[in-house]
């Protein structure tokens, strides 16, 4: 089977969407029949330029900011095309190739203009005013962030990109929540899948809490949407109630200097580590010190991809009930209400004074990423998807 898989942002760029699609690239081309053939003959088409970043030992290739006329090329070359988000040019010719192709939606970009469903300037969650055709709406909250002539044609770009989704073969959304919010035919749900832990790395849940107090962290991109600003707040009320605890916020974004003078303002440098970002040998040093992991999104995340990875690691999860962030939770962590404070301290407040909980739910989290998001699994599932999209049996 020859695949294309199209990302508009890879490596050498960090994220969920980059992370997923070199995993599920990665996993795809190393896929071998049983005379240790290839299955999937991959390659991955990006707008992203490679700067520092080395290609070469990936198992598919990688071809960067081609022409439109190479991606044509290209995708008439395949048998079938894999887009990780619905870009206009690529869903477009996709279209026009008449091959299969199957959308990933790892964003709301074929139901919302800026593809978070959060609504400017307050940030409110977006009720669907696109699907709902109160257009006048999008277009207000476009234009807080883009000129209006910029949000028009924005808009009118949102038309022929929705029509298009609903042409793909498939349509796969990456939670339940995503699925029933997109409400586009033939959907079908996969998980993100991550690495199982591995003997090297001892899980939290079962490792002794020796310290004196506990290391909450939040690890991600610092960015509005991620809710650091409540997070914050909560760690303001834990420390006028006395609370001992650390707060490390790993990571960076254009909300780093924000965060930076709340922090300092607020009186909370001895309590509150912003580490930025880090990799490598450093990054699996900092995730092993971690108690309890902090995600106080004020977004309808898709998935919550960063849980997933945590849970695998057996660490205790604090996060906002909602969107795909709660369904990836289910009951193996600690829910709290997204933009507020106060129920977020209670959160974080109830492991201070119950440290079992960290042990208990751990443990539970666990359990839960190795049913239901395994990478094995995800890999599967997309092989089994571009399989039927083809007309293959898949059994034989």
């Amino acid at each position: 089977m020859k695949l294309l898989l199209y990302s508009h942002s890879f490596a050498p760029n960090v994220g969920g969407v980059e992370t997923i699609v070199l995993s599920l690239a990665s996993g795809l081309a190393q896929l071998r029949t049983v005379d240790n053939r290839r299955k999937c003959d991959l390659t991955l088409v990006t707008e992203t330029p490679a700067r520092d970043f080395d290609a070469s030992a990936l198992p598919f290739t990688v071809v960067r900011r081609p022409s439109v006329l190479a991606l044509w090329s290209l995708i008439k070359a395949v048998d079938v095309i894999l887009l990780a988000c619905p870009a206009f040019l690529s869903l477009f010719l996709a279209w026009l190739s008449r091959k299969p192709f199957v959308l990933e939606h790892h964003g709301y970009q074929s139901i919302c203009l800026n593809g978070l469903l959060l609504h400017q300037p307050d940030r409110t969650i977006c009720p669907g005013h696109f699907q709902a055709a109160r257009f006048q709406k999008c277009l207000r909250c476009q234009a807080v962030e883009m000129s209006w002539l910029r949000s028009f044609v924005q808009l009118l770009l949102m038309f022929p990109r929705n029509v298009l989704s609903k042409g793909a073969a498939r349509n796969i959304a990456v939670s339940q929540h995503v699925s029933r919010r997109i409400a586009l035919p033939r959907s079908r749900v996969i998980y993100h899948g991550v690495e199982n832990t591995g003997r090297h790395e001892i899980p939290v849940a079962d490792a002794p809490l020796t310290q004196d107090h506990l290391r909450f962290a939040y690890v991600g991109r610092l960015v509005p949407e991620k809710g650091l600003p409540v997070l914050l707040r909560a760690a303001v009320i834990l420390q006028q109630e006395k609370l001992e605890f650390e707060l490390h916020l790993i990571g960076d974004g254009p909300q780093r200097a924000d965060l930076e003078t709340m922090i300092r303002e607020a009186g909370l440098s001895d309590r509150v580590q912003l580490i930025g970002l880090l990799q490598g040998a450093a990054f699996a040093e900092a995730l092993n010190k971690i108690h309890v992991v902090v995600m106080p999104s004020v977004w309808e995340e898709t998935a919550g991809l960063a849980a997933m990875e945590h849970m695998m690691r057996g660490r205790l999860v604090i996060a906002s009930k909602i969107g795909g962030l709660a369904e990836t939770l289910g009951d193996a962590g600690l829910p709290c209400l997204p933009g507020d404070a106060a129920d977020l301290a209670r959160c974080m407040r109830s492991v201070l004074r119950d440290r079992s909980i960290v042990t208990t739910l751990g443990r539970k989290a666990r359990a839960r990423a190795q049913s239901l998001f395994l990478r094995e699994r995800m890999i599967a599932d997309h092989q089994q998807l571009y399989e039927q999209a083809l007309g293959w049996d898949t059994h034989r």
